[in-house]
């Protein structure tokens, strides 16, 4: 039986390790940390669970696609709830607009605000769909190799829609700021300013508005979960606490990994080395070359270090000793210049004077996440990657949070804290080795969409592959797994061809 090895234990890796499993081969995980996941991991303390990762649940029919093809559904694991507003957007002291579940009641909002804006977001909206259909249909799939992976019918028809930003036509067509910033906000997480973001990518909006905004039961790493059961149907191994330090090469071929338990440092029996047929590193890319000697690499540090990569972030746990009623699930504080916070991140790299934020308060939804009376909440300030951050900055970052949610909201908050907990560049560089603390990966700007992302197949060994956000698909739950599928896809060829 033919061995593969999988550098990471994230989402990229586990889908990866799925399908070879189900395929029949001898896998192997090697994930750095303590439990797998990658940065879907969860901090437990005193009665409070928090997704230290991943906290929005879209695109349901990627997930759902992903279990179909283990003959499972996403219902056999874990329930989904539906949202309600998907969230809310405060532009200031009670100045909000909350996204419906509905999209009708969101277009009499839109209307309500701006007359003639809520016709032009569904005719956006059917837009946004069929570029959904073609990007999850046509697109999505494929690995990055050439050009004319883009080239067909339904991408020749939209073709301007590549070179105009989403941005540009939002602006040209809607005139209130907060509208305006309600159908940006979504291409966020893909990693890029909504400015340098082609059009194409409104599918976002889709995703956001028509297919919902869901919720685990209990927490993301439900998914995790599910995917390591899977896995594990599969006779997949998942070793945690397993550092790898070296691809092994003999000529044009990697053979092998070598590694170290992390949780067993002073041990003399620490160091370990496994033969592989196959490897696919789905670990950072960056950090994964460097496993390699430079001759065997893809690319150089010159090459890395100017890529345009999307934000780190300001992550705090908070734990409140009170129920926060009134506040939604997700909720985004855009009382701030949503411009100049994006010119800190992507054009002059510098910590953000009054930053947007996000706050995600799960135990609304789910009680099981705090104790009986209180609620758990998540504050994500996204920054430029490669900043050095502070216990000082990290502190008076929480303080202008909890001001600003109080001012927003009326809710107070500060004389409520429990505890709290923070995780921001340098904790994304030392626990997951990303290339300058980054939380998602490469932008998605023009330059570095489909086939112009890293490249999946490494150049020099045949039977080495990258999966993950730094290649294709991109930044995102949904495309890691699909990433993964790629990678296993590619990977079961070249096995079965020798």
């Amino acid at each position: 039986m033919k061995r593969v090895a999988v550098i990471g234990g994230g989402f990229s890796g586990l889908s990866a390790a799925c399908y070879l499993g189900r395929a029949g081969y001898d896998v192997t995980v090697y994930e750095k940390n303590s439990s797998p996941g990658g940065r879907a991991r969860v901090l437990e303390r005193d009665g409070f669970r928090f997704d230290m990762g991943p906290t929005f649940y879209w695109m349901p029919d990627i997930f759902e696609n992903f279990f179909n093809d283990f003959d499972k559904k996403a219902a056999d694991y874990y329930r989904l709830i539906k949202l309600d507003p998907g969230y809310e957007i405060y532009f200031g002291p009670g100045n909000s607009v909350k996204v419906s579940a509905d999209v009708d009641k969101t277009i009499e909002t839109f209307e309500s605000i701006e007359p003639g804006s809520g016709e032009f977001l569904r005719k956006f909206l059917k837009s946004a769909e069929f570029n959904y259909r073609v990007a999850i249909d046509k697109v999505v799939e494929k690995p990055g190799k050439s050009v004319f992976e883009l080239i067909m019918p339904q991408t020749a028809a939209r073709v301007g829609q590549f070179a105009e930003s989403l941005s540009s036509h939002v602006r040209k067509h809607i005139k209130d700021d907060r509208l305006r910033q309600i159908l940006e906000f979504p291409v966020l997480f893909l990693g890029a300013k909504p400015s340098k973001t082609p059009l194409f990518y409104c599918f976002m909006n889709y995703a956001d508005m028509m297919l919902g905004t869901w919720h685990i039961e209990g927490g993301m790493y439900g998914l995790v979960d599910a995917m390591v059961k899977i896995a594990e149907s599969y006779n997949v191994k998942i070793v945690t606490n397993a550092h790898v330090n070296k691809i092994i090469t003999e000529g044009s071929k990697a053979v092998g990994v070598s590694w170290s338990n992390t949780d067993d440092i002073r041990s003399q029996h620490n160091s370990f080395s496994d033969e592989a047929d196959f490897v696919i590193a789905s670990a950072d890319y960056h950090f994964a070359e460097t496993l390699l000697e430079p001759s065997k690499r893809n690319y150089s540090e010159k090459y890395w270090s100017g890529r345009v990569f999307a934000p780190s972030a300001m992550l705090y746990y908070v734990a409140f000793d009170k129920k926060l009623d009134g506040l939604a699930h997700h909720t985004l504080f855009f009382d701030a210049d949503f411009i100049e916070h994006s010119e800190t991140i992507y054009d002059t790299p510098r910590w953000p004077n009054k930053p947007l934020f996000y706050g995600s308060f799960p135990s609304v939804t789910d009680p099981s996440l705090a104790p009986a009376g209180k609620e758990c909440a998540i504050f994500l300030i996204p920054v430029a990657a490669g900043l050095k951050d502070t216990p000082e900055l990290r502190e008076n970052y929480f303080l202008q949070i909890l001001e600003r949610v109080e001012q927003n909201t009326g809710i107070k908050l500060s004389d409520s804290v429990i505890f709290k907990e923070s995780y921001s560049v340098k904790d994304f560089t030392e626990d997951y080795h990303a290339y300058k603390g980054n939380a998602y990966g490469l932008s998605n700007i023009l330059l570095q969409t489909a086939f112009l992302k890293p490249k999946m197949q490494n150049r020099h060994l045949s039977n080495l592959l990258y999966a993950g956000q730094l290649t294709v698909p991109g930044p995102g739950v949904p495309p890691a797994l699909i990433s993964g599928k790629i990678a296993a896809g590619i990977a079961k060829k070249k096995l079965k061809n020798g």
